[in-house]
């Protein structure tokens, strides 16, 4: 093996561990929420045509069920969470399992071990090369729905502690044991 390929093996090994563990750090926030959001909350009726905070949740994890099944069918996809029935438990465990399915669809994908070549978001859509984009993509449709979960638990009534917003931005305390 000549020098520039172990360079690029070296690479890839270290963006496939960096996008590991942005996703890792990801997941710890939407545990975050859940853990501190109030109960109520949960099943509580927007005070507009929105989801709600279960639906939120639910779809999340779906949707990860999705990108895994499209994008890598080798891994074992999760079960789909059901909204009318979903509990605080019952989605923080979902969206564990489909968490590790992503963190591990992210590692083969940027590990550049040939089994994941295209990240496939829909059915509908065209498949993009995997690389930072599709790091990118999956982060900010969580962070977008995270951010709907905070103002809707405050519109109705069930602010999250200050404490708790606060961590979401501690990515040095997310990242810890992640390496």
């Amino acid at each position: 093996m000549n020098s520039s390929t172990k360079r690029g093996a070296k690479k890839r090994k270290e963006s496939s561990g960096a996008a590991a563990r942005m996703f890792t750090a990801n997941e710890r926030m939407n545990q975050m929420l859940i853990e501190h959001l109030d109960a109520a909350a949960w099943n509580a009726k927007p005070p507009c045509k929105v989801r709600t905070i279960v639906a939120i949740f639910t779809h999340m994890h779906n949707v990860r069920c999705k990108w895994v099944r499209l994008t890598a069918p080798h891994l074992k996809i999760p079960l789909q969470l059901k909204r009318s029935d979903c509990t605080p438990k019952q989605a923080r465990i979902g969206l564990a399992e489909s968490g590790a399915r992503c963190v591990e669809m992210l590692s083969e994908a940027f590990g550049g071990d040939g089994r994941v070549q295209e990240f496939r978001r829909d059915g509908w859509a065209r498949p993009w090369p995997v690389g930072m984009e599709m790091l990118c993509y999956m982060v900010a449709h969580e962070a977008h729905h995270r951010g709907q979960v905070c103002m809707l638990a405050h519109q109705m009534g069930y602010p999250l502690p200050n404490e708790v917003t606060s961590e979401l931005w501690n990515w040095e305390k997310l990242l810890v044991g992640t390496k």
